[in-house]
């Protein structure tokens, strides 16, 4: 049944009168199809948001192979909820629905085979969901972005957006806070600002911004609160209002990176990436050590001792399966072995001199499954918790525990190589798996013929793999950090070797990669090393038993390095150096070793240097700016001035904006309607309002239109109360009366065609306006004009709507949280003016 109630014809109070009644038939259906709708308009919103919001995680997990699985529990879980509102189950079904739907999608997904009907999770579905998730917690802990996505983090991802959709539909409709909602959409969006050095990207965060609006959209359009409606002839303004709190929302996006400490350079959403706890402190074994390389401080810091006559590489985890995209260590559960008291790799080696060093390790907060060690280690003594270690590449990887607060003393034994010898290891490989002697699947072409020419007449393996460390090591080849990144092929795999050749610039991924692809075309095994160059000597010195007192060195995150290793029978596997100005080329590989090719002997060149003098190596600094050369330099002497003259031109439109927004909005005002021509009332009474509150005299909340009339014409602002401006204050009076009558009485009847009695609304405000301006000081002149009053508290609310939407969630009544937002409101306000 609906009432609808009667209006009053005169200006006065309104009288008790019996409310008209419509029969049921009378009642617009309108209403009851948009109820209908509501839960499936509403499921489809929330689904696009976080599915859109899930776009960001490219870049934190390689490729888009989990996007459908995502994808799927994402919709699932959404019109699961949809069909239970639709069926107007209570809300705490509705979400007890929806963490069911969860599980099944989950079970049905990632544990079909061990689960009943294929989706009702069994006994045997926990035994598998732990698996997962251990491989899961070694994902996250080890590795850094971008990972491999394998079946334990694409569940965690899938369950986590899952009740990402349970959270944003519960803030969205039952407990009616859609804007809150965005807290939901916002948890997903700062896991890629906090890893992706590109942060969230321009696609995942327009995508979820589009969800985030049509949450607030459905939300406004099947409000149940009668008092709010949409857009009538009444109640014009709310698309506007709407695409104002969206412009605003922009604008703060684009200027909070610039506020906050923490965030890197860049524009917001493509280049800003919140890092407000620096880089991981763990090697990514997944090779990907551009992060850890870019990082402006390093993390990590691990110190050790050793007897050599020069500090060894830190190895740990190797290489060796170079087929994909997606190039990942290997290891060996089934045969590795546990207890690293004593380690053989069962290499047959016969040179007839060994070198056997010591080496004390302190890894500090290096955390990571794999153990740092200096190859080929034989025994590793005075380790917290089980290690396990592979006979195949003598990798050292944690059972329950990790590298954390490590302190232990390896001893490594290691053939003394020279040329000649590597020269007369010509005898066939034997005694290796072949999966380090098998060449990869669909190699590029450019990677095959570069391989024969650089290795065409060379005759032992030892001269071919001087020809491609040579190669590698020329003056052709630069090494960057940037330019992986700038041209795509940041990472690993074959497309990205095939990219590298093409470009030939990149930094050790690349060229080790590259030698040990060509190494394996050219029958050499190979495979790929991962760990820390030779580090800085500390000046200090430690005490090791039996050793008495050793050199300490340092490395840290700007040294994560991998290199190749090549195995030569009778010799064992044999490291090579062929990325250019870093690590060192040992004595063995340095023979016909390129002239333009450096050797840096205690890798110094990795520590930015704080002198006057800059080093010899390309430094991980940002790109250049457009225009700019890479010193820094304009190209061009007009570049300076116009970079100048666009940023002051950005600084005067953002000083206007206030001024632009207002004008904007009087003059929509004051269009008038496009049928007749004339203002409507409702929009001059508005524009009165504003023009008052802009000059000192905002109308107060419970003030009725004719109180705050006869107030503003007897305050002075449009002149004496004796008539010095008489014309301004009846330009109020009648833009009072004519409000008044559209609220309270019946239209005035009027010939169609007939112009208007007396001036028009437009001329009466620019009269009100030109009195007030004429009546104020200068100060509240300008302040009118530039940051008036009625724009920028209407920006205030909203910018206070999140923290008293937090609070209405939270229990906090709503007085209590208007007084605590002005208090920080006031405080920001008094920090801002010193």
């Amino acid at each position: 049944m609906t009432v609808t109630p009667h209006r009053h014809s005169g200006p006065g109070p309104e009288t008790d009168r019996t409310p008209e009644v419509l029969a049921p038939s009378q009642a617009p259906a309108g209403g009851w199809r948009r109820a209908g709708a509501q839960p499936w308009v509403m499921a489809a919103a929330v689904a696009l948001a976080v599915a859109g919001a899930a776009l960001s995680l490219n870049g934190v997990l390689r490729g888009w192979v989990w996007y459908p699985p995502v994808l799927t529990t994402v919709f699932v879980v959404a019109l699961a909820i949809a069909a239970l509102r639709a069926l107007r189950a209570q809300p705490f079904l509705v979400a007890l629905g929806g963490f069911a739907s969860l599980v099944c999608i989950l079970t049905f997904t990632f544990f079909r085979r061990d689960s009943i009907a294929g989706f009702i999770p069994s006994a045997e579905t926990m035994d598998s969901l732990g698996r997962y998730l251990r491989r899961a917690s070694e994902t996250v802990l080890a590795e850094s972005s971008p990972v491999a996505p394998n079946a334990g983090i694409v569940l965690v991802t899938c369950a986590v957006l899952g009740l990402v959709v349970i959270l944003v539909d519960a803030l969205a409709v039952p407990l009616a806070l859609p804007a809150t909602s965005g807290l939901g959409l916002l948890a997903i969006l700062v896991v890629p600002a906090m890893v992706k050095p590109q942060s969230v990207g321009p696609w995942g965060f327009a995508a979820a911004a589009a969800g985030y609006l049509m949450i607030l959209a459905c939300s406004q359009w099947f409000s149940p609160d009668n008092g709010t409606t949409a857009d009538t002839a009444r109640n014009p303004g709310q698309f506007r209002r709407a695409a104002m709190t969206g412009g605003v929302a922009l604008v703060v996006t684009l200027l909070l990176p610039l506020a906050i400490p923490g965030f890197d350079q860049g524009t917001f959403p493509q280049g800003s990436r919140l890092n407000p706890w620096g880089s991981s402190t763990g090697l990514n074994p997944m090779i990907s050590l551009g992060n850890s390389l870019r990082s402006p401080s390093g993390d990590g810091r691990i110190t050790y001792a050793t007897s050599a006559s020069r500090p060894p590489y830190l190895r740990s985890v190797t290489v060796d399966r170079f087929d994909g995209e997606s190039w990942s260590p290997d290891d060996r559960d089934g045969s590795r072995r546990v207890g690293v008291g004593r380690m053989d790799s069962g290499n047959e080696i016969l040179a007839d001199e060994q070198v056997r060093q010591v080496t004390a390790i302190n890894t500090g907060r290096f955390t990571s499954p794999y153990l740092p060690v200096p190859y080929a280690p034989d025994a590793v003594n005075g380790l917290d918790g089980r290690w396990s270690w592979d006979p195949a590449t003598l990798s050292i990887k944690g059972v329950d525990t990790n590298s954390r607060n490590q302190q232990y003393v390896v001893q490594s034994t290691a053939p003394r190589l020279t040329p000649e010898l590597l020269s007369r290891s010509s005898s066939p490989v034997r005694g290796i798996s072949e999966e380090f002697v098998r060449p990869p699947n669909n190699v590029p072409d450019i990677v095959r013929t570069t391989a024969d020419t650089v290795t065409q007449g060379s005759q032992t393996a030892y001269a071919k793999a001087m020809a491609i460390q040579n190669y590698l090591r020329s003056m052709e080849f630069t090494y960057s950090l940037q330019s992986p990144v700038q041209g795509g092929y940041d990472g690993n795999g074959l497309s990205v070797l095939a990219d590298f050749l093409t470009q030939k610039s990149g930094y050790c991924i690349h060229f080790a990669s590259a030698m040990a692809v060509m190494a394996r075309l050219e029958g050499i095994p190979s495979r790929i090393a991962v760990g820390y160059a030779p580090g800085r000597s500390t000046g200090a010195s430690v005490s090791v038993p039996g050793q008495g007192a050793l050199t300490e060195y340092e490395v840290d995150s700007r040294d994560a390095h991998a290199w190749p290793e090549l195995y030569f029978q009778g010799l064992g596997w044999v490291a090579f150096e062929p990325t250019p100005s870093r690590g060192v080329v040992p004595d063995y590989a340095s023979q016909a070793s390129s002239a333009g090719a450096s050797t840096n002997e205690n890798n110094d060149d990795l520590i930015p240097s704080n002198g006057a003098t800059p080093g010899p190596t390309p430094s991980a600094a940002p790109a250049p700016l457009p225009g700019l050369d890479a010193a820094g330099a304009p190209r061009h002497p007009l570049t300076l001035p116009l970079y100048g003259a666009a940023g002051a031109l950005l600084l005067a439109l953002i000083t206007a904006s206030p001024r632009m927004v207002r004008t904007g909005l009087r003059s929509r005002r004051l269009k008038g309607n496009q049928s007749t021509g004339t203002v409507t009332a409702a929009a001059a009474w508005a524009e009165l309002r504003d023009l008052a509150t802009d000059y000192g005299l905002a109308p107060g909340l419970s003030e009725t239109p004719r109180h705050f009339s006869r107030r503003l014409r007897g305050s002075g602002a449009l002149g004496e109360p004796d008539g010095t401006d008489d014309a301004a204050a009846r330009a109020v009076a009648s833009l009072t009366a004519d409000f008044e009558r559209l609220q309270y009485g019946r239209p005035a009847e009027r010939v169609d065609g007939a112009a208007p009695a007396g001036p028009s609304a437009a001329d009466r405000i620019a009269r009100v306006q030109a009195s007030l301006r004429r009546h104020s000081r200068r100060p509240r002149r300008l302040r009118a004009e530039w940051l008036p009053p009625s724009v920028m508290n209407r920006w205030g609310q909203i910018v206070s709507l999140p923290f008293r939407s937090i609070a209405h969630a939270v229990g906090i009544p709503a007085q209590a949280a208007a007084r605590s937002w002005r208090t920080v409101r006031d405080g920001l306000r008094r920090l801002r003016q010193g």
